[in-house]
């Protein structure tokens, strides 16, 4: 009978957390590059590695640990990812969805009717990713609630017209689906 050399699953194990990490690298990597306004291939690169990410983290590993540092790591990453990631992915959803009809303010809003509304959009963005990535990686998912709350009484002046209450509600639900699944990664990992 044939066995099984004794380092094969140590061997498996390094080399799973070994492409773990690189994946979320990877999307963080690309996250950060789609912020520039021809970002649209990198958002979709970052997308892709986070799917990929996604899917590695939720392969079983047998009960294999990668350690505290592996998984710190790997929660930075998510946390990165989740941050710098949404945003444009947001505003590339936002833009299919608007046909290009909507333009972008100097400060982060749009312009409707030669005002800006939804001003500092993009600073709420990555501090609402923050929160939900944070609360999420806490085991406080609840905290969701609060997030959402918050940023709805906070905006809810503005949002007097249905194309902006769209694009509120388009690019929420989009940034946080995408902290979501960044942190999902973290969490997947963590087992």
């Amino acid at each position: 009978m044939i066995t099984e050399p004794t380092f094969a699953i140590p061997l498996f194990a390094v080399l799973y957390w070994i492409v773990l990490a690189a994946t979320m690298i990877v999307a963080a990597v690309l996250a950060a590059l789609s912020w520039h306004r021809s970002g649209r291939a990198f958002v979709y690169g970052a997308g892709g590695a986070l799917a990929l990410a996604l899917l590695l983290a939720a392969t079983p590993t047998a009960g294999i640990d990668a350690g505290f540092f592996m998984h710190a790591l790997i929660s930075v990453l998510a946390l990165a990812t989740a941050v710098l990631g949404g945003g444009p992915a947001a505003a590339h959803v936002l833009a299919l969805a608007s046909n290009g009809n909507i333009k972008d303010g100097d400060n982060g809003g749009i312009l409707r009717d030669g005002e800006e509304v939804l001003r500092g959009g993009t600073t709420i963005g990555l501090l609402e990713r923050l929160a939900v990535a944070g609360t999420l990686l806490a085991g406080f998912p609840e905290g969701i609630a609060v997030i959402v709350a918050v940023k709805g009484v906070g905006r809810f002046s503005e949002l007097a017209d249905s194309a902006t209450r769209e694009r509120f509600i388009i690019g929420s639900l989009v940034s946080f689906i995408w902290a979501c699944a960044a942190t999902g990664v973290a969490l997947l990992a963590r087992g």
